[in-house]
């Protein structure tokens, strides 16, 4: 299947949801609930070595909760990172494809379930296979700075990107969704990258922004948004793991400055302290905020909503219901 057809998955999808699609929420979040135990330079993709099948039972927490797209536990799951932990690069790439392996089983297990029960309102579900930033392989904070340093180029961010993206790829996922990107660097890397390697597969950038009107390095997302904007790879762009207070503006921000769907999952509002590793009091959505929000940034131009750090299966759910009741 090209890249025209499966961009017309997510299209034809977004329709069947009446216009708003629901992206699933935090993952991490849910393995930790589960007990999981993820305070590692890996995050939740060291579950994808300890606790495969954990990750597997929160995609379909996600599925049962009202999710339309699942994303993999691969947001920190990095080449690199697998080998600094002494497993070869043989195992690394296993790993990588396992990610999308399992939300693929967990989405046609779900589906194969529902679909034989009469008047259900769920949809086949799509799996995005999750590329965090280079910030997030760091696990510094970066990622929410956009201050990657001097000596990063843009050839040095390819280079880091690429072995991951093909691996990914090969698994055949439904979407690739490229997350936290911190500056108009990186994405340019990451554009250019789909089209050197010819990849088939859709995809989105989604952004995150500590101030609510521009990316973490400063740069505006007009600067950002323009080589976005120009690549027939890319079929939706917005923002992941901002606060929730920022998504108002920054939807009707992105309105102006693009065709493309726009996609916004933000956290729960808290405070991620990179150099501390541990998250901040601050004013936070519970369920019943994201649940009164979701329709207003659906109207606002929103395609795709969903969560990210901190939120959890209850928050999809009232952010599924609120958006199949109006």
């Amino acid at each position: 299947m090209g890249l025209e057809k499966k961009s017309a998955l997510l299209e034809d999808l977004i329709e069947k949801c009446g216009g708003c699609a629901v992206v699933d929420g935090g993952f991490a979040t849910q393995l930790e609930i589960h007990g999981a135990a993820i305070n590692d330079p890996l995050w939740s993709a060291v579950s994808l070595i300890k606790d495969p099948e954990l990750i597997k039972r929160v995609h379909m927490e996600y599925l049962e909760a009202g999710a339309d797209v699942v994303v993999t536990s691969s947001y920190q799951a990095t080449i690199p990172g697998f080998l600094s932990r002494g497993l070869s690069m043989e195992e690394s790439e296993s790993l990588l494809q396992k990610s999308v392996k399992l939300a693929v089983e967990a989405r046609d297990r779900f589906w194969d379930k529902v679909s034989k029960t009469s008047g259900h309102s769920y949809n086949r579900a799509l799996v995005a296979a999750s590329i965090g930033s280079y910030g997030a392989y760091l696990a510094d904070g970066s990622e929410y700075s956009g201050s990657y340093g001097e000596d990063v180029s843009l050839d040095k961010l390819k280079d880091f990107h690429r072995r991951r993206i093909q691996v990914l790829v090969e698994a055949s996922p439904d979407l690739l969704a490229f997350e936290t990107i911190p500056n108009k660097l990186e994405a340019q890397a990451c554009v250019e990258l789909l089209e050197e390697e010819n990849v088939q597969i859709p995809a989105w950038i989604c952004f995150t922004s500590v101030d609510g009107e521009n990316a973490p390095s400063g740069e505006s997302f007009q600067e950002c948004l323009e080589t976005l904007n120009k690549s027939n790879n890319i079929c939706a762009v917005g923002i992941n793991c901002a606060p929730p207070q920022f998504m108002d503006n920054l939807i009707r921000k992105f309105s102006k400055l693009t065709q493309k769907a726009i996609v916004v999952y933000p956290n729960s509002g808290e405070v991620w302290d990179g150099k501390a590793k541990k998250w901040l009091p601050s004013q936070c959505f519970g369920d019943a905020e994201f649940e009164m929000f979701a329709t207003k940034w659906r109207d606002l131009g929103a395609k795709l909503i969903g969560g990210c750090c901190r939120t959890t299966p209850s928050t999809i759910k009232a952010i599924s219901r609120d958006l199949k009741r109006r």
